[in-house]
């Protein structure tokens, strides 16, 4: 139980008796009247968890006094969801709590503070001019702007005007002036646009407009997946929604898989519905996070955009939930409870009665097997708006380019489209597929890798001549002299952004060069700043990683290269060909999407392997069909599910032990199955083993995997995990769940 959810006592919950007469109406996520504190005053609290067990003497709990009647509120709403995903994902009630009820630290509420001329407009004149007489300079300067505006904003006052604060209170004391004083939200959203002209739909837009908006009219709340190809309009189908449901009084969450596509998605949406929409994400401070809340609790705001977490801001009238981008993995949480914004957006629209729209060119399979099922209404845009094609897409075979002679991180055909961008004032992207990349440090002589002593992992060479652990933050001073062999042979591989951006500049002297990696975009507003940068053609070559080929609309960009295209291969990953079909698929659509037709340029060491093919030819249904035959073959999901049982400990031989309890128990589960007619086989238990990286941080990490094609018996596996390790008085290291994992643990 939470009481007072609005003073914040949210890391403070309270147990109470449940009377016979409530039992069966009540249910995690209402509203009841409670005795609260040494008089019993009754107060509002909402139902979290209801459980047999409780750690306190049950005779001397309080009893709830009733329900409280009358429509859901959104935390009433959230906090039912929270309990939906501490079952659905595994975690404790309050850390689902702490990430659906966002902003919860106390923040002071931001003050405007103004100074109002307080005299008629005969009054001041004679005032200004006895101020003059006396040759009180500040405070004729003070009025004499006051009688032409009237009222003043402090800041302007004090600092512009400068006005010392001595002579403000003189003039308040006299009854010059008045200072007025009022709360104010603080608004993360700075644009000065224009209003978009609204772009008429094609007839397939339309069509899918209508049908989603008159599928919810009727009462169908079936999720849609809106296939549609790269530069294809889903934008604008989702801003004909948002306006849709404005109309019926709703409001819409707008949901993007990264910052970094905050800017465009933001001025998209601003230009139609001016500053009835906000953000929520990371970047905010937690005064701009709690403001964005109170502004939607309040209804001054129709539209919130943002990554995972924007999905809790407390709608009241939540009519509509947009995932643009559906088949990022960055939608799935790493922290506990690892939810996935796709299944935990449809449970908040099935709580809210509200329409739930995915959209994306290259859908993850779990999506488009379930559309093809018919759990989800299919829809599909075959055509690029303003009658646009495809790119044509080039692939390079790099150990041809190496044979021939060309040692350059370039092919020759991109070095010569690059030459023709920069003749005719066209703008290029080049994408670097680090995915699977690690900067590691090896001896050539001996194969010595430099590790970092803390974690089972390689350090990265950094250019300020340190190594470099991801994971936990260690550095080092570069090796020079192998510590193993002594050969002088030890180096890095060194193939990053930074080194493109050299190599462009070197052959290509005048050529005007943006980079957008993790360390270009450390601070607040790096992001905008480099976009609308490249956006209003500032610079020639826009230089990346992943975040530069998801979503971006630049119309001037005809040509994108692909550097190392195969890279993400080589992770230890059963998604690894999703992956980089989708991020080949997503790069190749950044070209083109204006008037003039693109061209791509993919180079890999590996251009026969079926993502590349596919990839190459934009052929989403052929990648689909090839990719779900090993994934039923194997019973990765979507054709099963999988469950990663996640142990970790200081001590090594407690974490092992840990997992070999948890393994043990689940294969107890999987003997069970042919009792309820079901063959055991269905149900496969792996491990336990050490994770793919045994060791971070000094912490030593075990895992078990449970497949099975039952998403309902995995989570009893869970149950029956957490329940052993509860009745142990001290468990053995701790415990994670982790759903349909996007990365190997």
């Amino acid at each position: 139980m939470i009481v007072d959810i609005s003073h914040e006592k949210v890391d403070r919950p309270f147990t109470y008796r449940i009377p016979e007469a409530l039992a069966d109406r009540l249910r995690p996520g209402m509203r009841v009247r409670i005795p609260f504190g040494a008089g019993d005053t009754l107060r509002t609290g909402y139902v979290t968890e209801l459980t047999q067990e409780t750690a306190y003497p049950v005779g001397k709990l309080k009893w709830i006094a009733d329900i409280v009647p009358g429509e859901e509120d959104p935390e009433q709403k959230m906090i039912a969801l929270a309990a939906w995903m501490k079952e659905q994902y595994g975690s404790t009630m309050i850390q689902a709590l702490k990430t659906v009820l966002p902003a919860r630290r106390k923040v002071a509420q931001k003050e405007k503070k103004e100074v109002h001329l307080n005299l008629s407009g005969e009054e001041a004149r004679a005032a200004l001019q006895e101020y003059e007489r006396r040759r009180q300079v500040a405070k004729a300067r003070l009025m004499r702007e006051l009688i032409g505006e009237g009222v003043l904003p402090w800041e302007l006052v004090t600092k512009k005007l400068a006005i010392p604060s001595s002579t403000i209170k003189s003039m308040e004391s006299a009854g010059a002036i008045r200072l007025v004083t009022a709360a104010c939200y603080r608004n993360p959203v700075r644009l000065s646009t224009s209003a978009a002209k609204e772009k008429t739909l094609s007839d397939g837009q339309r069509k899918i407009v209508e049908d989603i908006l008159g599928g919810w009219d009727e009462g169908d709340f079936h999720p849609s997946l809106i296939h549609g190809i790269t530069g294809s309009g889903k934008t604008e189908v989702y801003l004909a929604l948002i306006e849709g449901m404005i109309r019926r009084g709703r409001q819409a969450v707008f949901l993007i898989p990264e910052i970094a596509l905050t800017y465009q998605t933001l001025l998209h949406i601003y230009q139609r519905f001016g500053d009835r929409v906000s953000v929520m994400n990371s970047s905010l401070s937690a005064g701009e996070k709690q403001d964005q809340c109170r502004r939607a609790r309040e209804g001054e705001i129709d539209v919130i955009i943002g990554p995972r977490s924007a999905l809790f801001v407390p709608f009241p009238r939540l009519g509509l939930i947009v995932m643009d981008e559906e088949h990022e993995t960055s939608y799935k949480s790493e922290t506990a409870p690892r939810y996935h914004a796709r299944e935990t957006a449809q449970e908040l629209a099935r709580l809210n009665g509200a329409a739930f729209v995915m959209g994306s060119a290259t859908p993850s399979l779990e999506a488009y097997s379930r559309a093809r099922s018919g759990a989800y209404r299919l829809f599909t845009l075959k055509e690029r708006m303003n009658g646009g094609c495809l790119p044509r897409i080039y692939v390079e075979d790099l150990r041809a380019e190496l044979r021939e002679g060309n040692r350059s991180i370039f092919s020759r055909r991109l070095q010569e489209k690059l030459q023709q961008r920069l003749e005719r004032g066209e703008q290029s992207m080049l994408f670097l597929n680090r995915r699977g990349y690690a900067g590691f440090v090896s001896c050539r002589a001996c194969g010595y890798v430099c590790k970092c002593p803390h974690c089972d992992v390689s350090l990265s060479e950094h250019r300020n001549g340190r190594l470099v652990c991801h994971y936990c933050g260690y550095e080092q001073p570069a090796v020079r002299i192998c510590p193993s062999c002594g050969s002088r042979y030890i180096l890095g591989f060194k193939a990053g952004t930074e080194q493109i951006e050299e190599q462009l500049q070197r052959l290509y002297p005048k050529a005007r060069v943006l980079r957008m990696d993790g360390d270009t975009t450390r601070t607040k507003d790096s992001y905008e700043r480099i976009l609308s940068a490249f956006s209003n053609r500032e610079a020639d070559v826009l230089v990346g990683t992943q975040m530069i080929v998801k979503g971006h609309d630049f119309p001037n960009v005809t040509l994108v290269g692909v550097l190392a295209a195969d890279l993400s291969l080589s992770l230890s990953d059963y998604r690894a060909g999703e992956r980089t079909f989708q991020l080949l698929t997503q790069a190749a659509g950044r070209a083109g999407r204006g008037s003039r037709p693109g061209e791509v340029v993919i180079q890999t060491y590996q251009p026969d392997h079926y993502s590349i093919r596919h990839a190459s030819r934009q052929d989403y249904e052929g990648f689909y069909r090839e990719e779900m035959v090993y994934r039923q073959l194997l019973s990765y999901p979507p054709a099963a599910h999988i469950l990663a049982i996640q142990l970790a400990s200081e001590r090594e031989e407690l974490a092992r032990e840990a997992a070999a309890e948890a393994a043990a128990i689940s294969r107890q589960l999987a003997a069970r199955q042919e009792e309820t007619g079901r063959a055991a086989q269905d149900m496969t238990v792996i491990g336990p083993a050490p994770a793919l990286i045994g060791k971070i941080n000094d912490i030593y990490r075990y895992g078990v995997y449970v497949k099975d094609r039952d998403y309902g018996k995995l989570v009893a596996v869970k149950n029956a995990v957490e329940a052993f390790r509860s009745r142990q008085e001290k468990p053995k290291g701790s415990c994670q769940f982790d759903f349909d994992p996007v990365h190997t643990y």
